[in-house]
């Protein structure tokens, strides 16, 4: 079975309530959920993990080798500064997608940097929940195309 992990970094489980007016008023776990039940219609599976340590999505990152068929990431304010996860994305070679609820770059100026999007197929940014649909129709479509 294709299996896909969701994975969210620092303070996304906060969402729902942390500034709303950028992030929207989804919860974490309403983002989860809608990541599996979009899968589930094609056969597939999804493991959604949410931490605030950078070296918790690190070893994540890895533990996906052999068990997962693509990733998506919402690495939070570690896209703009963690070459470390870009290097753990890059060594597992795992099809990868970038996504973020807001527009990174209609914000400031640091957040328009993403060392996650030089190791990413894609990034989709400032869709809301929505990103992460249509990052995994993304991974869908990569996984098809070029084969697993």
């Amino acid at each position: 079975m294709t299996s896909v992990l969701v994975l969210n970094g620092p303070n996304l489980n906060l969402l729902g309530r942390r500034q709303p007016e950028v992030y929207g008023a989804t919860t974490l776990a309403e983002i989860e959920a809608m990541c599996r039940d979009h899968v589930a219609d094609w056969g597939w599976s999804c493991d959604c993990i949410q931490s605030n340590h950078e070296g918790a999505l690190i070893d994540a990152i890895h533990a996906t080798i052999g068990h997962h068929d693509g990733l998506v990431i919402n690495a939070g304010a570690y896209t703009h500064t963690s070459i470390a996860l870009m290097d753990a994305i890059a060594s597992v070679e795992v099809p990868t997608v970038e996504v973020h609820l807001s527009d990174i770059h209609a914000r400031e100026p640091f957040r328009h940097v993403s060392y996650i999007e030089k190791v990413a197929l894609a990034q989709i940014c400032g869709k809301g929940p929505k990103g992460y649909v249509e990052a995994l129709d993304l991974l869908k479509t990569h996984l098809e195309t070029e084969g697993m």
